[in-house]
């Protein structure tokens, strides 16, 4: 099924957006999964890594939930960056996902507004977000809420420390 002909289902009467808990993790689990599969990639997140990455002693993201009620529709990541050049914090949109049937509601559009303000508190002057290249729907999505795009410039580079 394309997500064109996905049904568009009713949307919940109260949608809450709310830092993610402890028992949200198997939703969490199966919504980052599925955002994975949606790019082509297999996930290998487990219970384990993301509490010990929300929840653990030294937290390394931050992760929004859209509670519904009876289950979760969404979910938005947040990882800390720096420009050290300008003494700049800044956090990476680093996951936004709503799951079919939910999207057109507002839902993502609640999730980058509150990461905006957890951004704020945390003392961070910009917002940053990536969307693969084709992604037309998602780069209109991006600009509609006010994001400025901007010119990739160089490569990244990976290398495995273990």
């Amino acid at each position: 099924m394309t997500e064109d002909t996905i049904a568009t289902l009713p949307r919940p009467a109260l949608v809450s957006i709310r830092h993610a808990k402890r028992e949200d993790l198997p939703d969490l689990i199966e919504m980052i999964s599925l955002l994975a599969a949606h790019h082509g990639d297999a996930s290998a997140m487990t219970a384990d890594i993301l509490r010990r990455d929300l929840f653990g002693a030294t937290p390394w993201i931050t992760g929004l939930v859209a509670d519904g009620g009876e289950t979760l529709l969404g979910y938005a990541l947040l990882v800390p960056m720096y420009r050290a050049n300008e003494g700049r914090r800044g956090m990476d949109l680093h996951h936004l996902f709503v799951r079919d049937g939910h999207r057109g509601h507002g839902i993502g559009q609640h999730l980058v507004n509150r990461a905006r303000d957890v951004a704020r508190q945390a003392g961070c002057s910009y917002l940053s977000v990536g969307a693969a290249t084709g992604n037309f729907k998602a780069h209109r999505f991006y600009e509609q809420m006010d994001f400025t795009a901007r010119p990739v410039t160089g490569m990244r580079f990976l290398q495995a420390l273990a």
